[in-house]
C-alpha cells in the first residue's frame, strides 16, 4: 500500500501536525557538481555545502541501529520549498541506499512537523516504517518509507533563553 493510499481519504486528526511540503530532497554522486547544474538552471548562487554532525552529535540511527553515516548537504531555498541535495559521504544510510538502488532521484518529500514521537507512531500504525533519524543543530528529523516512497519529518526544537 502506498502513502497515498495509506492516508489518502482517511481522517488524519491523529497525524495533523503534518503539514504542507517544506522539502524535496534529491540524493546526488557529486554535491559540487550538482549544485552547479541546479545554480545554473535556477539562476541562483551556489550554495553553501555543509557536512551532517558524526554520530556523537547526530545520533543518527538507520534500520533501529546506530550508524556512522554522514552526508554533505546543500540547500535551495525556493519560496515555502527548499530543494536540498544530498550526497551521501558515509553509511550506512537510507542515502546511500536510495545512490546505490536508483542513482540519482528525488529521494524525499519533507513535512515540517510538532511532536516527532507522535507523529512517527501515527504513520507507523497506519504502516509506515521508520527507516532513518537523528539530531541537527535546533532540531530533529526522522525518514519514514512506505512501498518505495520516502517522507522526511522535520522537527524545531525549543532554543534555551
Amino acid at each position: 500500500m502506498s502513502i497515498i493510499a495509506s492516508l489518502g481519504g482517511e481522517e488524519l486528526s491523529d497525524v495533523s501536525a503534518l503539514g504542507p511540503i517544506v522539502q524535496v530532497g534529491m540524493v546526488v554522486k557529486d554535491i559540487e557538481e550538482a549544485a552547479r547544474r541546479w545554480a545554473a538552471l535556477l539562476g541562483s548562487p551556489m550554495p553553501e555545502v555543509i557536512v551532517t554532525a558524526p554520530w556523537e552529535q547526530a545520533h543518527t540511527e538507520y534500520r533501529g541501529a546506530p550508524t556512522p553515516a554522514r552526508a554533505k548537504l546543500a540547500f535551495f531555498h525556493l519560496g515555502q520549498v527548499d530543494l536540498e541535495l544530498i550526497e551521501p559521504i558515509d553509511g550506512p544510510s537510507t542515502w546511500q541506499d536510495h545512490l546505490q538502488a536508483h542513482g540519482e532521484s528525488i529521494h524525499h518529500v519533507a513535512f515540517r512537523v510538532q511532536g516527532m514521537e507522535e507523529v512517527i507512531a501515527a504513520l507507523e500504525a497506519k504502516g509506515l516504517s521508520l527507516l532513518q533519524r537523528g539530531d541537527y543543530t535546533g532540531g530533529r528529523y526522522a525518514y519514514l518509507e512506505d512501498s518505495g516512497a520516502i517522507i522526511e519529518l522535520l522537527e524545531d526544537l525549543p532554543t534555551s533563553p
